[in-house]
Formats: structure tokens, C-alpha cells, sequence
């Protein structure tokens, strides 16, 4: 019945040109990554509309769009390292942990950031392929009052049990018209941003809220109801560029033009299979790596691999395609902070930036 509703397999019926999508990327304008952004009550990107998809067009990817993978990247997945509590409760100055998905904790001084934080076992309907680095009640120990950045209202990024159980005094930074709804979960600190906006949150910190290439949609939320955001947290210690879930776009080289000195890029390596259904609004390695050198960061560390299985990709394989990529190009494995689960990265000291 759906070959017949559909005529013919998604890559019959897609016909999608690497070469013709860069052109299109090459041709969008970069004053437009400042224009209006809202309209009708529904946000959008004014620098490239967003490919309209039919329900025949995801149920031709989820039912008829194959791509083979080895056995080896079937199965690759990251290491999950013992006794993250303990050696967090160890471990002295600056640090970056990833705790799984989009979801990593950083300390800088006395302060803790927590990005996009899932500790659930499923992302609404898909199950996690690898435990978070710390439990909801181990983060709680650590952490009396984190600060929250919530990149998008996608249930991967925004985990309604996760938000709930944190602590009601942190302090919660979400894109516009997101706020109403996260403080119902028990957040009453809840600050909302738009594309371009920087707070002075403190001496010496500073957070920058940035476009980037996606949309938003919950059961409860209408679809672009809601903004979708990159963050840049510049401190004493570092500059940190978390961004969320995007395809390519030229906003990588405008970030990296407006604020140079990037130290650490938390780039998205996930769900780009197949690629004529996710390019505009996923990355592939070839692209985030783009990103990564546009932006003038010193290191890439790749996120939202090896936990949930999101696009046809097996959930570990972007990993695995990251590394293989970073050999056959004969790039520099030291700017590639590819962590394992509960991995605790020593931040490298550097000048914060305003």
C-alpha cells in the first residue's frame, strides 16, 4: 500500500545533489542571519526556507529508505567509563564531562553549566543505546543550583522528568517562547533569549545566544512555535561554543567572524541519513567539520552520537565515520576531543573573550 501511495522508493522519488545543496547554501546572504525571524507566531530562517516534507515523505524514509552498514558500525558505540561520581568528586579545576547525547557538564570556578539535559531512558519514543554518565540523583549530589542551557524544545534536548528533577533554583536559559512552558517544570529562573541577544550574567561570563539551521515542534507546541538556538559561553577559563542541532549554513563563519577565539566547538554528529530527507537541517562529518574550521575554534567535540538511534545511521556510527574522516583527510587528531561516556576532558586555560 505505501509503495503504491508513494510511486517509488524515497531514492527514486528524492533526488537530492550534494553539489547542488552547496550551491544553494553558497548563495544565501549573511545580513540575512539578522532579519526577521518571526512571523504569524511561528519562527523561521530568513536566510533559507526550510523544505516542505509530506507524511508520505517520512514514512518513505522510515519505511523504505535502506542504507547498509558493517557490522562494525552497527555496533560501534562510545566506551561508558566506571565511577563518574567518584572521579568528578575528584577532580580539581576546569573540566568538561559528557554525560551522554547533547547533554555534557562543565565547571568553571564555582560554577556548573549543564547543556540540553536528558537522563531519561527514552528521548519520548526512542530507547537509549548507552546509560548517562551520571544519574539525576547523582547530578543533584554534585550540583546544588547548575545553570541550564536548553538548546531547542525537540524531546532529545528538552526532557520534561530531566528538567523536573533538577534543582528548582537553577537557572534555566531557553529560546524565545520557551520559557512559559520550562517553567512549569519547576524552573521559576527561567530567562529566555533571542538570535544575536548577550547577557552579562556575571564579572568575567558572558552568554551570547545564536542562530542556527533547525526547527521546533512538541506534542503540545505547534511546529516553529518556539525559537531554536546555539549558545557561546565566554569566561575567564574559556569560550564555548554549544550548538544544539543544526544543518550546514553560513553562520558558522559569521560567528567565528563576530566572535573569534573560540576554544571548545560542541558540534552535532548525529541523524544525517539519509541525506536527501536530513540535509537542511543536520550536518553530515564532511559539513560539521566545515563548521568546526569556519568557526576558528581550537577544538571539535563531537556530540549527540551513540546514544539514541534518531536518523537510519546506527547511533554510534557517526562516531566511527568521525574518526575514519579525520584519517583518510589527514587531519590533526589532537583538535578532535572524540570522548567517551563519562570522560572527564581538563579544560586548557586561555584569555576569556567579551
Amino acid at each position: 500500500m505505501l509503495v503504491f501511495l508513494l510511486g517509488c522508493s524515497p531514492e527514486e522519488k528524492q533526488t537530492f545533489s550534494e553539489d547542488v545543496w552547496e550551491k544553494e547554501v553558497s548563495r544565501t546572504q549573511e545580513k540575512d542571519f539578522y532579519a526577521l525571524h518571526k512571523k504569524d507566531d511561528r519562527y523561521f530562517a530568513p536566510w533559507m526556507k526550510m523544505p516542505d516534507k509530506s507524511f508520505l515523505d517520512v514514512l518513505g524514509w522510515k519505511f523504505f529508505s535502506k542504507t547498509h552498514y558493517t557490522k562494525e558500525e552497527r555496533e560501534f558505540l562510545p566506551k561508558i567509563l566506571p565511577q563518574t561520581l567518584q572521579r568528578v568528586q575528584k577532580t580539581r579545576g576546569d573540566f568538561i564531562l559528557w554525560i551522554g547525547h547533547n547533554t555534557f557538564l562543565v565547571r568553571i570556578g564555582e560554577q556548573y553549566w549543564l547543556t540540553d539535559p536528558i537522563f531519561s531512558k527514552r528521548a519520548l519514543i526512542p530507547g537509549r543505546k548507552t546509560p548517562p554518565a551520571l544519574t539525576l540523583e547523582e547530578i543533584n549530589t554534585l550540583v546544588k543550583a547548575p545553570n541550564i542551557l536548553i538548546s531547542h524544545n525537540h524531546y532529545d534536548h528538552l526532557d520534561r522528568g530531566s528538567i523536573k528533577g533538577l534543582p528548582k533554583a537553577s537557572r534555566v536559559f531557553v529560546p524565545k517562547d520557551l520559557a512559559v512552558m520550562v517553567k512549569k517544570m519547576n524552573k521559576p529562573h527561567t530567562l529566555e533569549m533571542d538570535w544575536w541577544e548577550e547577557k552579562t550574567l556575571s564579572p568575567g561570563i558572558k552568554l551570547v545566544c545564536l542562530p542556527t539551521q533547525h526547527w521546533s515542534m512538541r506534542i503540545n507546541q505547534g511546529r516553529n512555535k518556539s525559537l531554536w538556538v546555539a549558545w557561546l559561553l565566554i569566561t575567564p577559563s574559556a569560550t564555548f561554543y554549544f550548538g544544539g542541532d543544526t544543518g550546514y549554513f553560513k553562520g558558522f563563519k559569521e560567528t567565528g567572524k563576530k566572535y573569534p577565539g573560540i576554544d571548545y566547538a560542541f558540534i552535532a554528529t548525529t541523524a544525517y541519513h539519509p541525506r536527501w530527507f536530513m540535509h537542511y537541517q543536520h550536518m553530515n562529518i564532511p559539513e560539521a567539520v566545515k563548521g568546526f574550521k569556519e568557526l576558528g575554534a581550537k577544538y571539535f567535540i563531537p556530540t549527540q552520537w551513540g546514544t539514541f538511534h534518531l536518523g537510519s545511521e546506527p547511533a554510534g556510527f557517526p562516531g566511527l565515520e568521525l574518526k575514519r574522516f579525520i584519517q583518510t583527510e589527514n587531519l590533526d587528531p589532537s583538535l578532535f576531543k572524540i570522548m567517551d561516556i563519562g570522560e572527564i576532558l581538563k579544560i586548557t586555560p586561555s584569555n576569556g573573550r567579551f
